[in-house]
């Protein structure tokens, strides 16, 4: 975020000190997965933190793609945040109603298209809700304001790419999911996918590097984490999930830890999992 202000996390007293600023935009970003019977926007709607608009992770995607939420065009992303009212000048935080789990995705989304002005709320909204601080429900009113987008394309890779680094051991491939997918003794949840990892891939299930209180951990926790995975963070790493979504929280990390060597693999093991000419290891 801008000079002075913290950088990638904020936590919730930074947050309730600044939510009435005129400059500050909060971001409700949470999402289920499917089959849970859960609606994060009637969640939404019910309670949400003052000020916070709703930002839909599956329809500010590429919906031509087959893919789940795979980033969306520059020109798409550029309309919407425009009609959320979110511009140039803002400062964007954005929490989700778990606590560090799919806010990081929406954290990386702004940063691909240039936008470094975006923060994480720690511990998102059980926290907030916690602590006993001030909520509001129905949909705020929203004008439109001007906002520049700039794709950023290192910070995000291909099949193709990932197919090549796998390959030329350029880059760590580090993967989000839990043990047991990455093992391939789990099954995916997603159908007609099979069970393994990308070949010379690194578990790092990304719980490990959150607090049993939904805050991510501190800078020696997460390095920590990184090392017992084997993961050398002063090199490059590419991160993969099931979708492209818990795989932010690596990213964030990374961020924290001063890596700024990092992408995101946006089709993940979604797409990965898909493809019966590429090859996967398990064990």
């Amino acid at each position: 975020m801008a000079s002075g202000d913290p950088q990638d996390l904020v936590t919730t007293d930074w947050l309730a000190a600044h939510l009435e600023a005129p400059d500050v935009r909060i971001l409700d970003a949470s999402w289920c997965m499917p089959g849970s019977g859960r609606d994060p926007h009637a969640e939404f709607v019910a309670r949400h933190i003052p000020g916070a608009r709703f930002f839909d992770i599956d329809e500010i995607a590429d919906t031509r793609s087959s893919l789940p939420h795979m980033a969306p065009p520059v020109e798409k992303f550029v309309s919407r945040m425009r009609a959320m009212g979110i511009g140039d000048g803002h400062r964007v935080v954005v929490y989700d109603s778990t606590g560090i789990w799919s806010a990081p995705r929406v954290w990386w989304t702004f940063r691909l298209f240039g936008k470094s002005d975006v923060a994480v709320l720690d511990g998102g909204l059980p926290k907030w809700i916690a602590e006993g601080r001030p909520l509001e429900d129905g949909v705020p009113i929203m004008r439109d304001r001007h906002f520049t987008a700039r794709r950023d394309a290192s910070l995000v890779r291909d099949v193709t790419q990932v197919a090549a680094s796998a390959k030329l051991g350029d880059a760590q491939i580090v993967d989000a999911r839990s043990r047991e997918r990455f093992l391939g003794t789990a099954p995916e949840p997603r159908p007609g996918l099979r069970s393994g990892h990308i070949p010379g891939a690194k578990s790092l299930p990304y719980g490990e590097l959150v607090n049993p209180d939904g805050t991510m951990k501190d800078e020696a926790g997460l390095a920590a984490a990184f090392a017992a995975a084997g993961v050398d963070v002063t090199r490059p790493v590419i991160t993969t999930c099931g979708s492209g979504l818990s795989a932010a929280i690596l990213n964030l990390g990374l961020e924290r830890l001063g890596n700024r060597a990092h992408a995101l693999y946006d089709g993940s093991w979604a797409e990965w999992g898909g493809y019966a000419d590429l090859k996967v290891e398990t064990g």
